[in-house]
């Protein structure tokens, strides 16, 4: 076995991370101002306005933006991923070891930690996590964590110690370890039904802050933990969180939000839409926009309905997708246009540029060549059946619906109606795992890890091409080699391999049209110039354990 303290990422990745620091002067994982006081002041409660209510806390399911929002303040993980470096440091485990084939991983356990309701956060506390995330389970309708891959079992080597085995090499574990999937809750906890844990009370975690008390769908009320000491070594701050407490407050709408920051009902708002940047930012205010490294917002297929089986169809489409026009209409220098299904900050990113090019006539040409002719009324029709397709708008993407509006006038002018959807429509969720019944989708995940991209489009995953085998039960499309490419780069423990392999996964993917990438998605915050010390996990969560607020 190879002894690990730190795991590097690749450089350029790290390097790249910074590039969406923000739009102020709060660039970096911290923003501060020129009248900040030199040391951090102790108490206060921050009143956070989140965009949408949390809907489910078993940590796995912390991927929903307002769900990790909250888990990121009261649950700790095994180990940090240094937002800034990229690299894994450290944290409820203060070592491991890796064997040479990443089938074998050993961590040993920081004394003295201990969950909210004072029971330990030992080895076996951590193999039980573990195994539920890794494993799931059923009988509770607890499902596998998307960020573990060929997980095996866990041994208990002592009260210190725990070792995970896998099925074959899972290269991405470590990272895993230090994401929001992977927060670290209490047996108690773990032993609730699925359906339980969407209660904010009902989570035990470990964090710098613990549940106070919670109005379902309208606020939770976060409180410092006062015994805590067990942050990562590179935190700034060592003891107790700087705050009291949090105020979650649910406000759906922009301009609300915008107001009560304005107002000073608010300190810290999330989902700040891109044409409302300047107006907070000249009245002194933050904007901190931060990168997400993973799947871009974008358009996948669901190739089995018929009107996009067609390869020819699904590249005239992409072809016919304008990127740099729905960037500069609608977002800010915040928002770089896509330029291959990775961000160009996520580890492994390949730059597809001229595949992705916008060429209408080309558009017009694979249309013709597939049989598709424009009608009397503009819109190509096929064996009586016109080209007319519909789309659900995403409600956390940053104006979807009027990215889906744009997109959908782009594909007109090749004759091809994109109807855009409610988001909130009650067959929502029922429909986009129907392929007759959509054959388009809303895509985006972040994480800084290759494993992002397998998490997306594997049948067994989020699943978004709607793959046989996977969440869709009537589904009967399936592309083995795009599945034997996305277990390659999850089972490479060779690193070099392992990027080459996500490369190959993103030329396929562009090669057979699967998705037309639109542009990066940040995470966008905007407070009060008296927030002080504000943190971000490596996907743009907020961290308000060395957050403070100044005297104003």
């Amino acid at each position: 076995m190879s002894r690990f303290r730190l795991l590097p990422l690749a450089a350029a990745a790290a390097a790249a991370s910074l590039l969406l620091a923000g739009c102020s002067s709060a660039a970096g994982n911290e923003g501060t101002s020129a009248t900040a006081p030199t040391d951090p002041v102790t108490g206060g409660t921050l009143t956070y306005l989140e965009q949408q209510a949390h809907t489910n806390l078993y940590p796995p399911a912390g991927g929903f933006y307002p769900n990790g929002g909250i888990l990121n303040q009261i649950t700790d993980k095994l180990t940090y991923q240094n937002p800034e470096t990229l690299e894994i440091e450290p944290w409820i485990a203060e070592s491991w070891e890796v064997s040479e084939d990443a089938t074998q991983y050993t961590f040993t356990i920081r004394d003295g930690v201990t969950f909210s309701d004072g029971t330990p956060l030992d080895a076996a506390a951590v193999a039980k996590n573990f195994d539920t995330y890794g494993l799931g389970n059923p009988a509770l309708k607890q499902p596998v964590s998307e960020v573990i891959n060929n997980y095996d079992h866990s041994e208990v080597l002592d009260e210190h110690t725990v070792r995970f085995f896998f099925t074959k090499p899972s290269p991405g574990f470590l990272q895993g370890t230090a994401t929001i999937g992977s927060g670290l809750v209490s047996l108690s906890t773990l032993a609730k039904n699925f359906d339980e844990l969407g209660n904010a009370t009902a989570i035990i975690g470990s964090g710098p802050f613990m549940v106070e008390s919670e109005e379902l769908g309208k606020q939770v009320d976060l409180a410092a933990r006062e015994d805590y000491a067990w942050a990562p070594e590179s935190s700034e701050n060592q003891g107790r969180p700087y705050l009291d407490g949090i105020t979650v407050i649910v406000t759906g709408e922009d301009s609300v939000r915008i107001g009560s920051l304005l107002s000073g009902q608010g300190d810290l708002i999330r989902q700040v839409q891109a044409y409302d940047e300047e107006q907070v930012t000249s009245q002194g205010y933050e904007v901190y926009a931060r990168a997400t490294n993973g799947v871009n917002d974008s358009i996948s297929f669901h190739p089995e309905n018929p009107l996009v089986s067609d390869l020819r169809v699904r590249q005239a489409l992409l072809h016919a997708t304008d990127s740099a026009e729905v960037v500069e209409t609608l977002f800010s220098k915040n928002y770089p246009q896509a330029t291959s299904v990775l961000a160009s900050t996520a580890a492994g990113y390949i730059d597809l540029s001229d595949e992705l090019e916008f060429d209408p006539q080309l558009s017009e040409r694979l249309l013709d060549e597939a049989g598709w002719t424009v009608g009397a009324d503009g819109v190509r029709e096929k064996d009586g059946q016109k080209l007319e397709l519909s789309i659900y708008e995403s409600l956390p993407q940053p104006q979807n619906r009027q990215v889906l509006q744009l997109v959908a006038q782009q594909w007109a002018k090749v004759g091809v109606t994109l109807s855009v959807k409610a988001g909130d429509a009650g067959s929502k969720t029922t429909d986009e795992l129907d392929p007759a019944k959509s054959p388009l989708v809303v895509s985006i995940v972040g994480r800084a890890d290759p494993d992002v991209i397998k998490s997306q489009f594997y049948p067994t995953n989020r699943n978004s091409l709607l793959q046989a085998g996977g969440s869709a039960p009537t589904a009967t499309f399936r592309d083995d080699t795009l599945n034997g490419l996305l277990e390659a780069e999850t089972s490479e423990p060779n690193r070099e391999a392992r990027l080459a392999a996500t490369q190959e996964v993103q030329k396929h993917l562009i090669a057979q049209a699967y998705n037309i990438p639109l542009f990066e998605e940040p995470q966008v915050y905007a407070g009060a110039p008296y927030v002080e010390g504000l943190g971000f996990e490596a996907v743009g969560r907020p961290s308000f354990y060395t957050t403070w607020l100044a005297e104003h």
